[in-house]
């Protein structure tokens, strides 16, 4: 079985080595650093966007076209479970065992997907909870990722080459080793593009379920009857998503909202200007089907990246191989955005947005993996690596506001008398005697 090893000190790389001598004392199993600290560097990454994000558009999600700072932080974390998947399917002999770990580890996934995302801890901070199942949103971020981690590794299980592995020489030697898994992402492609190009969208209506809203109740139709649009209103993505999972379980405050054509204060979220369009008031799903389709290639790309990693002993090696391919995929992704072919867009997770953020990705983590697995810097990065390691805690207590929620749950004789807002607004020192 293969473990992960790492060499003397003063060397410092990270062998895989195979063997199945029962005799031989086995080798001590460890982490890649690496990939621990790039995993706490995109949590942080998502907790500084989600908290900020609202204060500074630029950092925030695009409106639609377009790729801010939020925008790396889904596909940063696809890219990091497909490289994943390699180093831990290696540690299971038995076909069966991989198996049923990757339908447990989807199931989890799916699970905290629902309860965080599905509308159930919809407004920690003033201490609500609890949803109408009837609306209950079944897409969101733990989902997608559940849904390309399952297909993938189900890939890496099934499909690969059943000749021995060992290091392997020439820079397309590891694509020709798991040639089956690029046919799967070239079959997803060809039908990503197939349905978001050639899907007819007709008109559709809609109610405004927003109890928040003015316009809550009122009903508005959009116009469109035409097919291969990537606008917010009439695109294939949308409509896919309306047919299947239903406009009431759809995410009801999209980042089109902020788009020039629905607010003056754009790109800050505002009031709607008079005579905004009508779908401007619609719900739209950032995590839907077709979208999440496309984002299994984000995927595919990482577990290439785990390959070269397991396969390729030399530092020098590995980072030949990803720094190439992350600046190939970054330059192909920026010629179909700016040649006006496929834009960057992060609602519809398009074929440039893939290569662009698996680009930068690719180029990120070679950077932390030369200061930390090559220049020994580890001690520089331990408050990251001990997220990356503790990824899903820090996701549940922090990102989606379990632990504003904990910590606003406490608060002296009056429910807005809490320990955040307390000490502004009420002193105990101030009470009668």
């Amino acid at each position: 079985m293969a473990e992960i090893k790492a060499e003397p000190a003063h060397h410092h790389t990270l062998l895989i080595p195979d063997t199945d001598n029962s005799a031989q004392k086995p080798h001590k199993t460890q982490r890649v650093a690496s990939l621990d600290v790039f995993r706490g560097l995109t949590v942080a990454l998502m907790i500084l966007v989600d908290d900020a994000g609202g204060e500074w558009p630029m950092i925030g999600h695009a409106p639609w076209h377009g790729c801010n700072l939020a925008d790396f932080v889904m596909p940063f974390f696809l890219f990091i479970v497909g490289m994943a998947i390699p180093l831990a399917l290696k540690r299971i002999p038995s076909r069966g065992e991989a198996v049923m770990k990757v339908v447990f580890r989807t199931l989890k996934l799916l699970f905290w997907g629902l309860l965080l995302q599905g509308g159930y801890s919809h407004a920690p901070d003033n201490l609500s909870y609890g949803v109408d199942v009837t609306m209950i949103r079944f897409c969101g971020i733990l989902q997608r990722i559940a849904f390309a981690y399952l297909v993938v590794a189900l890939a890496e299980i099934f499909l690969k080459d059943a000749q021995p592995e060992a290091t392997l020489a020439g820079h397309f030697s590891v694509f020709r080793l798991y040639c089956w898994h690029w046919l799967v992402g070239g079959c997803i492609l060809v039908v990503y593009l197939a349905l978001l190009y050639r899907t007819y969208v007709p008109d559709w209506q809609f109610t405004v379920q927003n109890k928040d809203s003015v316009d809550y109740g009122k009903a508005f139709t959009v116009a469109c009857n035409m097919r291969g649009k990537l606008d917010p209103p009439c695109n294939a993505v949308g409509y896919i998503d309306r047919q299947v999972l239903g406009i009431d379980r759809m995410y009801q405050r999209p980042a089109w909202r902020r788009t020039k054509a629905c607010t003056e204060n754009s790109p800050y979220e505002g009031p709607f200007k008079p005579g905004a369009p009508s779908w401007c008031h619609a719900p739209f799903e950032p995590e839907g089907i077709l979208s999440s389709i496309s984002a299994i290639l984000s995927t595919i790309i990482g577990v290439h990246f785990g390959h070269v990693l397991v396969h390729l002993k030399g530092h020098s090696e590995r980072l030949k191989q990803w720094i190439i391919m992350g600046f190939a995929l970054l330059i192909l992704g920026i010629l179909l955005h700016f040649t006006h072919a496929i834009p960057l867009n992060k609602q519809l997770y398009t074929f440039s947005y893939v290569c662009v953020t698996s680009g930068v990705a690719a180029l990120v983590f070679s950077a932390i993996y030369i200061m930390v697995d090559i220049w020994d810097l580890k001690y520089i990065f331990l408050p990251l690596k001990w997220i990356g390691m503790n990824a899903m805690l820090v996701y549940v207590m922090a990102a989606e506001g379990i632990f504003a929620g904990f910590i606003n749950g406490w608060y002296y004789k009056d429910p807005h008398n809490t320990l955040v807002c307390f000490p502004s607004t009420y002193s105990i020192f101030s009470q009668h005697k």
